[in-house]
């Protein structure tokens, strides 16, 4: 067997060795089978028995030796798997993370004991079965949900979806791995919006662009205060200019009924991303909301890319989608109806789409920008 030794012989040698040449017999098995690569069906089946009598019997430092060698084998059957896993100790994960091929068993076996660590890692590999992944999330452990969220081979559907989405609410991490996937309608991070980075925000609000919503329950609010339209810019443009955002943090919280802590989250955002889905929820036109952004936002260098980008957006989203946004943001709205056919964006961005119509070319655009530049220099009276 494995061409070093006839199995009778390792027979032999455990009958009348002693411990110190079990350890020893063990770690040079291991280490053959390893070596042989691919084992024929009766090599491994001869291996399974010699392996099944001696690591029982071997010391511990001897058993993690000999499961981490056998571990790196090509080939092992769910035998050989369920001795590495009981005998490997702390290197368990690295097995379960570089394991070419690991079977069902091992996976239901590592899930059904609670290990969340292994089952974290067993979350982030690539060959997982409906079967794994059912066990995966119906574990209540972040660990193993931020593996979930960052597993592009799992694809957000169904039940994985919700299960994904109501996590990103509670973790930031998971919302952030889930910001960062294509095939994750980023709409439904709308409650994570303030626990994400600038760019991912933005992904938020894009997401709702050319894209119907079910009706906001914060809709006939807005609709009573739309009158005072202009009124609400010139006072927010007014406190903004004179750097009084307490002052902005009271007013948004008596227009939008969100807590103070939130509001000052909102008058105090230097990227203005919160702000914009305040005044376009409000039926602002990109003119004057662009008006109160332009002293709002502190952008340097980026600012004219950064106002137009807020520009074209004024174009793309309804009031109604942002204040759905503001709804999700008070916890009175179901995201996942998002899901629904009649709710998913009619509209996606083609690669055909000529260069010219891009914020940076769109005259519309530009003439915003460099009305504004001018208006920016002076105090909001």
């Amino acid at each position: 067997m494995l061409g070093f030794q006839p199995y009778e012989t390792f027979q032999l040698l455990i009958e009348t060795g002693g411990i110190d040449r079990t350890n020893t017999l063990l770690i040079a098995a291991c280490d053959a089978y390893t070596r042989r690569g691919k084992a024929t069906a009766p090599e491994m089946e001869q291996f399974e028995a010699l392996a099944s009598r001696l690591f029982p019997i071997a010391g511990p430092q001897a058993k993690a030796k000999g499961a981490a060698i056998l571990g790196r084998a090509e080939v092992l059957s769910p035998a050989l798997e369920r001795l590495v896993v009981d005998n490997i100790g702390e290197d368990l994960n690295t097995f379960l993370s570089f394991a070419k091929e690991l079977s069902e068993a091992t996976m239901l076996s590592i899930v059904a004991r609670y290990d969340v660590p292994g089952a974290a890692t067993i979350a982030a590999r690539p060959d997982l079965s409906n079967a794994v992944l059912a066990k995966l999330f119906q574990m209540n452990s972040r660990k193993v949900y931020r593996a979930l969220a960052a597993n592009t081979q799992i694809v957000p559907r169904g039940a994985y979806l919700s299960a994904l989405a109501r996590s990103a609410q509670m973790d930031h991490m998971v919302a952030e791995s889930l910001a960062k996937r294509s095939d994750f309608d980023a709409a439904l991070l709308a409650p994570a919006f303030f626990d994400l980075s600038d760019t991912d925000r933005l992904k938020v609000i894009q997401a709702f662009a050319h894209r119907e919503t079910p009706v906001a329950p914060i809709k006939k609010t807005i609709e009573q205060l739309t009158v005072a339209n202009a009124e609400l810019t010139r006072a927010l443009m007014k406190l903004y200019s004179e750097n009084r955002r307490p002052e902005v943090t009271k007013l948004l919280s008596q227009i939008t009924g969100l807590d103070e802590v939130r509001c000052g989250q909102i008058a105090h955002d230097v990227t203005g991303s919160a702000l914009f889905v305040i005044l376009r929820a409000f039926g602002c036109s990109a003119y004057d909301g662009l008006k109160v952004l332009i002293h709002a936002t502190s952008h340097d260098a980026d600012r004219s890319r950064a106002l137009a980008d807020f520009a074209t957006m004024f174009g793309n989203v309804t009031a109604d989608s942002m204040a759905y946004l503001m709804s999700a943001w008070r916890g009175e709205v179901n995201l996942l109806e998002l899901a629904k056919p009649e709710y998913k964006p009619f509209t996606e961005t083609s690669r055909r789409t000529p260069s010219s119509l891009t914020p940076a070319h769109n005259p519309v655009v530009e003439q915003a920008i460099e009305a504004l530049a001018r208006i920016g220099i002076k105090r909001a009276s």
